[in-house]
């Protein structure tokens, strides 16, 4: 099955911007991508072969932002009992999938509940 070709430009535009971030490192558990800071994922990316659909998974404990991730289309807590600690699975192959810059808005907010306090003051400029 092909990816669309947008939804992958977002996905690689998220998946940049979440190695981007201070001592952000990549691994490859149950054999899909995901982005860890301190040993702890910040953000699951899934996988980009099409074996699965694209999409992205992110801890948002604000509740604005919690709301807007669970109201994009096709989206909802993640699996595995990570959803009733805010964790939400937002796929970005529906119609009216989220920006790139939405997507990479909510990674930092991820990473920003999981990252020690030191590499959050390195993200600001400290």
């Amino acid at each position: 099955m092909a990816v669309p070709r947008n939804a992958l430009k977002k996905w690689e535009k998220v998946h940049a911007f979440a190695l981007g971030l201070p001592g952000a490192v990549e691994e490859f558990p149950w054999g899909e991508s995901v982005a860890k800071v301190d040993k702890k994922v910040f953000v699951f990316l899934g996988v980009r072969d099409g074996s699965y659909p694209l999409g992205v998974t992110v801890k948002l404990t604000d509740g604005t932002a919690h709301a807007h991730a669970l109201a994009c289309p096709g989206a909802g807590p993640a699996g595995y009992g990570l959803g009733k600690a805010g964790w939400v699975s937002v796929p970005l192959e529906a119609p009216g999938a989220p920006a790139a810059e939405l997507l990479c808005d909510w990674v930092e907010e991820s990473y920003r509940v999981i990252a020690p306090k030191r590499l959050i003051a390195e993200l600001d400029g400290g």
